[in-house]
């Protein structure tokens, strides 16, 4: 999942967040694909920011998937006889890989508002 400004979003992703109000009122919910009508009404409650699944916005500079599986393998490279600790690495990479996989919108989501 990412975290992005709302000027980034574009029709079709699928938010991994609830979009709440500022009174904590469930604008929009967890798993609804976006629509131009859904970020422009974003836009115009002042919603700055929302989660989306996957990894959809390329940020400059940003690391890419591959070189963030290998900082890990670097991280854990002292404590390779250790077996929790090889788990945990195992962990972590597959929790970052399932992060950046672009997901579809489900069947009946994202139809409008």
């Amino acid at each position: 999942m990412q975290q992005i400004a709302t000027v980034q979003a574009a029709a079709g992703m699928v938010l991994a967040k609830d979009v709440e109000t500022g009174d904590n009122r469930v604008l929009c919910g967890k798993g609804t694909a976006l629509t131009e009508a859904m970020i422009d009404r974003f836009k115009r409650m002042d919603i700055t920011h929302i989660t989306v699944q996957g990894h959809p916005v390329v940020e400059e500079g940003a690391k890419t998937l591959k070189e963030e599986v290998m900082d890990i393998e670097q991280r854990f490279g002292r404590v390779r006889h250790i077996k929790p600790l090889m788990y945990l690495k195992k962990r972590i990479q597959e929790r970052l890989i399932a992060a950046r996989r672009p997901v579809e919108p489900a069947a009946g989501q994202g139809d409008g508002e």
